[in-house]
């Protein structure tokens, strides 16, 4: 988890989760954790630079194992492809601009997981929260003249 300053083998995660370590594993989960918050199609082309040929199908399958994992955490807002990052374990939520589509980390709205409780949970044991919070962000914010529709 980058944003932590940890120093990290990503060779050792993956045997500790239970994958055998590839030149391209290893990227991808770099790629992840160096970026914030990419698609797909990112990871792929970033990993493309860093190595040569990646197919889609392996990125897809390598990210959905590392979820699975959890090595990474895929998050998909609203009209957004699914996104992933490796800031996992801990129940942040999102800033999301409505403008530009950039997402932002935001710590736990109250403080211990699961953040919010529902008013009524059904019978459910809830253990997370998922919150994603929408506006602009600061380059797309509207300026005090203009108005927003």
């Amino acid at each position: 988890m980058k944003d932590r300053g940890h120093l990290h083998d990503p060779a050792a995660e993956l045997r500790a989760a239970g994958f055998r370590v590839t030149a391209a594993r290893i990227a991808i989960l770099d790629t992840v954790r160096s970026g914030d918050h990419l698609d797909v199609e990112t990871v792929t082309n970033r990993v493309r630079e860093r190595l040569g040929q990646v197919s889609v199908q392996a990125v897809y399958e390598a990210l959905h194992a590392f979820t699975g994992a959890g090595l990474v955490r895929r998050i998909e807002p609203a009209g957004s492809p699914a996104r992933f990052e490796g800031r996992v374990g801990d129940n942040h939520h999102h800033l999301v601009c409505r403008d530009c589509g950039r997402v932002t980390d935001v710590d736990c709205a109250v403080g211990e997981a699961p953040c919010l409780e529902p008013a009524r949970d059904a019978g459910y044991l809830v253990d997370e929260a998922d919150v994603t919070f929408w506006g602009y962000c600061p380059d797309c914010r509207p300026k005090p003249e203009q108005t927003l529709t």
